[in-house]
Protein backbone atom coordinates (compact mmCIF):
# COMPACT_ATOMS: atom_id res chain seq x y z
CA UNK A 1 0.00 0.00 0.00
CA UNK A 2 1.18 3.79 -0.73
CA UNK A 3 1.37 6.56 1.90
CA UNK A 4 1.79 10.63 1.72
CA UNK A 5 3.00 12.75 4.57
CA UNK A 6 4.94 15.84 4.88
CA UNK A 7 6.16 18.56 7.42
CA UNK A 8 6.54 16.08 9.86
CA UNK A 9 9.16 18.23 11.47
CA UNK A 10 10.97 15.82 13.78
CA UNK A 11 13.53 17.27 15.72
CA UNK A 12 12.98 20.84 16.66
CA UNK A 13 11.25 22.05 20.11
CA UNK A 14 9.99 25.47 18.21
CA UNK A 15 7.75 23.30 15.79
CA UNK A 16 5.49 22.77 18.58
CA UNK A 17 4.50 26.76 18.97
CA UNK A 18 4.77 27.68 15.29
CA UNK A 19 2.62 24.83 13.77
CA UNK A 20 0.48 24.61 17.36
CA UNK A 21 1.10 21.45 17.45
CA UNK A 22 -0.50 19.03 20.61
CA UNK A 23 2.17 17.90 22.26
CA UNK A 24 3.79 18.99 25.48
CA UNK A 25 7.25 18.53 24.01
CA UNK A 26 9.49 17.39 21.31
CA UNK A 27 10.13 14.09 22.69
CA UNK A 28 6.25 13.36 23.09
CA UNK A 29 6.03 14.66 19.71
CA UNK A 30 8.83 12.60 17.70
CA UNK A 31 7.62 9.10 19.70
CA UNK A 32 4.18 10.05 18.75
CA UNK A 33 4.85 10.80 15.46
CA UNK A 34 6.54 7.50 14.95
CA UNK A 35 4.04 5.62 16.55
CA UNK A 36 1.60 6.21 14.85
CA UNK A 37 3.85 5.93 11.39
CA UNK A 38 4.33 2.63 12.29
CA UNK A 39 0.94 1.35 13.85
CA UNK A 40 -0.19 2.85 9.65
CA UNK A 41 2.53 1.42 7.55
CA UNK A 42 3.90 -1.90 7.19
CA UNK A 43 7.23 -3.34 6.14
CA UNK A 44 6.56 -3.65 2.72
CA UNK A 45 4.51 -0.61 2.46
CA UNK A 46 5.85 2.61 0.55
CA UNK A 47 6.04 6.02 1.98
CA UNK A 48 6.38 9.43 0.19
CA UNK A 49 7.44 11.81 2.23
CA UNK A 50 6.36 15.24 0.89
CA UNK A 51 9.07 17.04 2.40
CA UNK A 52 10.06 18.67 5.53
CA UNK A 53 10.71 15.37 7.64
CA UNK A 54 12.63 16.72 9.76
CA UNK A 55 13.05 20.76 11.09
CA UNK A 56 16.54 21.65 12.64
CA UNK A 57 16.95 18.39 14.40
CA UNK A 58 18.43 18.98 17.54
CA UNK A 59 19.24 14.77 17.90
CA UNK A 60 20.48 12.63 15.24
CA UNK A 61 18.11 11.84 11.98
CA UNK A 62 19.00 8.30 12.50
CA UNK A 63 17.76 7.38 15.97
CA UNK A 64 14.54 8.29 14.05
CA UNK A 65 14.80 6.86 10.64
CA UNK A 66 15.94 3.56 11.58
CA UNK A 67 12.49 3.04 13.80
CA UNK A 68 10.36 4.18 10.54
CA UNK A 69 8.64 1.18 8.70
CA UNK A 70 8.47 0.99 5.06
CA UNK A 71 9.99 1.79 2.15
CA UNK A 72 10.82 5.51 2.03
CA UNK A 73 10.96 7.81 -0.81
CA UNK A 74 12.03 11.30 0.16
CA UNK A 75 10.87 14.67 -2.25
CA UNK A 76 12.97 17.87 -0.43
CA UNK A 77 11.50 20.22 1.12
CA UNK A 78 12.87 23.69 2.45
CA UNK A 79 13.76 22.49 5.79
CA UNK A 80 15.63 19.12 4.56
CA UNK A 81 18.37 20.30 3.10
CA UNK A 82 21.06 20.54 6.49
CA UNK A 83 19.55 17.24 7.81
CA UNK A 84 20.26 15.38 4.65
CA UNK A 85 23.66 16.50 4.53
CA UNK A 86 24.27 14.18 8.01
CA UNK A 87 22.73 10.97 6.69
CA UNK A 88 23.83 8.26 4.18
CA UNK A 89 20.26 8.42 2.49
CA UNK A 90 20.88 5.28 0.51
CA UNK A 91 20.33 3.58 3.75
CA UNK A 92 16.66 5.21 4.23
CA UNK A 93 15.62 6.17 0.90
CA UNK A 94 14.85 4.23 -2.30
CA UNK A 95 14.96 7.14 -3.71
CA UNK A 96 15.34 11.49 -3.03
CA UNK A 97 14.37 14.04 -4.71
CA UNK A 98 12.75 17.72 -5.47
CA UNK A 99 9.48 16.43 -7.46
CA UNK A 100 8.22 12.66 -8.68
CA UNK A 101 5.44 11.79 -10.52
CA UNK A 102 4.05 8.32 -8.63
CA UNK A 103 0.88 6.20 -10.20
CA UNK A 104 -1.64 7.11 -7.17
CA UNK A 105 -4.22 4.02 -8.16
CA UNK A 106 -6.39 6.92 -9.60
CA UNK A 107 -4.28 8.19 -12.07
CA UNK A 108 -0.63 9.66 -12.07
CA UNK A 109 -0.03 12.46 -9.34
CA UNK A 110 2.85 14.92 -9.20
CA UNK A 111 4.85 15.22 -5.50
CA UNK A 112 6.21 18.06 -4.94
CA UNK A 113 6.57 19.87 -1.30
CA UNK A 114 5.90 23.13 -2.64
CA UNK A 115 2.23 23.53 -4.00
CA UNK A 116 1.69 23.72 -7.74
CA UNK A 117 -0.85 25.39 -10.40
CA UNK A 118 0.68 23.48 -12.87
CA UNK A 119 1.73 19.97 -13.00
CA UNK A 120 1.96 16.66 -14.65
CA UNK A 121 -0.70 14.12 -14.49
CA UNK A 122 -4.32 14.22 -13.11
CA UNK A 123 -3.23 14.76 -9.28
CA UNK A 124 -0.75 17.36 -6.70
CA UNK A 125 0.42 16.03 -3.75
CA UNK A 126 2.10 18.91 -1.58
CA UNK A 127 2.99 19.97 1.93
CA UNK A 128 4.65 22.98 2.94
CA UNK A 129 1.61 24.71 4.02
CA UNK A 130 0.71 22.71 6.92
CA UNK A 131 -2.74 23.74 8.33
CA UNK A 132 -2.36 27.50 8.16
CA UNK A 133 -5.24 29.36 7.88
CA UNK A 134 -3.31 32.48 6.92
CA UNK A 135 -1.73 30.88 3.84
CA UNK A 136 -1.88 33.73 1.65
CA UNK A 137 -3.07 31.52 -1.72
CA UNK A 138 -5.59 29.31 0.74
CA UNK A 139 -8.71 30.11 -1.45
CA UNK A 140 -6.86 29.13 -4.98
CA UNK A 141 -5.35 25.48 -3.43
CA UNK A 142 -9.18 24.66 -2.21
CA UNK A 143 -10.41 25.61 -5.83
CA UNK A 144 -7.91 23.00 -6.95
CA UNK A 145 -10.19 20.13 -7.02
CA UNK A 146 -7.14 17.52 -7.49
CA UNK A 147 -4.65 19.18 -5.24
CA UNK A 148 -4.19 18.11 -1.88
CA UNK A 149 -2.36 18.67 1.29
CA UNK A 150 -0.39 16.27 2.76
CA UNK A 151 0.84 17.88 5.61
CA UNK A 152 1.21 16.00 8.89
CA UNK A 153 -1.66 18.33 10.43
CA UNK A 154 -4.10 17.80 8.33
CA UNK A 155 -3.60 14.27 8.34
CA UNK A 156 -3.74 13.44 11.82
CA UNK A 157 -0.33 13.20 12.10
CA UNK A 158 0.47 9.89 10.21
CA UNK A 159 0.73 8.43 6.65
CA UNK A 160 -1.81 8.12 4.63
CA UNK A 161 -3.54 6.81 1.73
CA UNK A 162 -4.48 8.32 -1.25
CA UNK A 163 -8.46 7.84 -0.62
CA UNK A 164 -7.65 9.31 3.00
CA UNK A 165 -5.83 12.04 1.66
CA UNK A 166 -8.85 13.04 -0.43
CA UNK A 167 -11.16 12.42 2.94
CA UNK A 168 -9.22 14.33 5.76
CA UNK A 169 -8.39 17.08 2.49
CA UNK A 170 -12.30 17.47 2.26
CA UNK A 171 -13.06 17.65 5.57
CA UNK A 172 -9.80 20.18 6.50
CA UNK A 173 -11.64 22.52 3.81
CA UNK A 174 -15.00 22.36 4.75
CA UNK A 175 -13.27 23.48 8.18
CA UNK A 176 -11.88 26.67 6.37
CA UNK A 177 -14.74 27.73 4.68
CA UNK A 178 -17.04 28.45 7.65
Amino acid sequence: MDFYISDLHFGHANIIGLCKRPFKDIAEMNETLVANWNAAVGARDTVYVVGDLFYRSESDPEDILRRLKGKKYLILGNHDKDWIKLVDLSKYFEDVRDILTVNCGRGNATLCHFPMLFFEGKYHIYGHVHAREDFPHKATLRSMANAFNAGADVNGFRPVTFDELIRNNAAFNALGSR
